[in-house]
């Protein structure tokens, strides 16, 4: 099966399937291993059609959980290409996604068990505090850009004893004055910048609000796949070492 997949979201499910060396055509962000063989199309919401075209895939893979995604759809589906678009906002919706991979790709059995796997090691990850701590989880610095209630990021949380501090708030995520995170009370806040090259959480700890804060790659936490559970280790150990009153 010719494969052709658009976001690292689903690059990642397809690796964490055996499947990555059926990829004949990838977006530029994608870092899963054995996509070697794939010629690269552009960064995700700048993807070349016609590349992807050219390189035959029976399906075409798709994500909105990355914003603006939807242009890209309507062109590889101007090009009569079969797709496949997802568009997770809770972990339940992930393990969905990867059941609904593996269904496409002849791949079922190993999704049931990737999904099944991944459940249990986030729920493993439980834990209960004096009160749920309320995170922050923070996408870009300027603007401030954080996760809010229609994101994975909450029901990641949750499962961890903890809630998201904007979970309030409509939405994927938002921009917000430095007033508006103050208000959101964070007892912790998580540095996962997306696209960045390089996490600096002292810009962070440079606005003065006293909150600890914990770097999470994006690759651990902005991709809802399987390597959610990277972010939520990194998550779990820095919401342990809290003292909550």
């Amino acid at each position: 099966m010719r494969l052709a997949s658009l976001t690292s979201s689903n690059s990642d499910i397809l690796a964490a399937l055996g499947a990555a060396p059926w990829v004949v055509a990838v977006d530029n962000h994608s870092d899963a291993p054995g996509l070697d063989g794939a010629v690269r199309v552009g960064p995700d919401l700048n993807i070349d059609v016609q590349a992807v075209r050219v390189a035959r895939p029976d399906l075409v893979l798709a994500s909105l959980s990355v914003p603006g995604m939807e242009r890209v759809v309507e062109g590889v589906r101007a090009a009569g290409l079969r797709t496949l678009v997802l568009d997770p906002v809770s972990v339940p919706d992930t393990l969905r996604d990867i059941r609904e991979i593996g269904a496409a790709t002849g791949l079922s059995e190993r999704a049931e068990a990737l999904a099944a796997d991944l459940d249990a090691e986030l729920r493993g990850l439980a834990r209960v505090y004096p009160r749920p701590p309320r995170v922050l989880v923070e996408w870009w610095p300027r603007p401030i850009i954080a996760a809010t209630r229609e994101s994975w990021v909450t029901d990641l949380l949750a499962t961890l004893g903890a809630v998201n501090a904007l979970g309030e708030r409509p939405g994927r995520s938002t921009p917000l004055t430095l007033e508006e995170v103050r208000a959101a009370r964070p007892d912790l806040i998580v540095c996962s910048w997306c696209g960045a090259r390089k996490l600096r959480p002292e810009v962070i700890e440079a606005r003065g609000l006293g909150v600890p804060v914990v770097c999470v790659p994006e690759s651990g936490l902005g991709r809802p796949g399987p390597r959610l559970i990277e972010g939520a280790r990194q998550i779990a150990a820095a919401l342990a070492d809290l003292r909550l009153v």
